[in-house]
């Protein structure tokens, strides 16, 4: 991991830290993806077993598939794993 990466997590930990009163919390995370079934089906294995609500949407042109995961997490690190997890898809956005 690159030192802009590093501090980009170090800087979502800290506002995840101040922000969540008390944890787990809910979190909602959302995505934008290339339309690939493979995508859709990556982040469905990151999330299993976590109970988490995963919808999704195709954009109008068909080449993007965009994800929502509303899921309670026990703390930011266990948030930020997940972004790293699937950061690992190529041309993800996450915002």
């Amino acid at each position: 991991m690159n030192q802009e990466t590093e501090e980009f997590y170090g800087r979502l930990k800290q506002e995840l830290e101040n922000t969540t009163e008390s944890w787990p919390s809910e979190y909602l995370y959302k995505f934008i993806v290339p339309a690939l079934e493979e995508n859709v089906k990556y982040i469905d294995e990151v999330f299993d077993g976590l109970g988490a609500v995963i919808t999704t949407n195709q954009s109008k042109t068909g080449k993007y598939t965009s994800i929502s995961v509303n899921v309670v997490m026990p703390n930011a690190d266990a948030i930020i794993e997940k972004y790293q997890a699937v950061s690992s898809i190529e041309g993800i956005v996450s915002l």
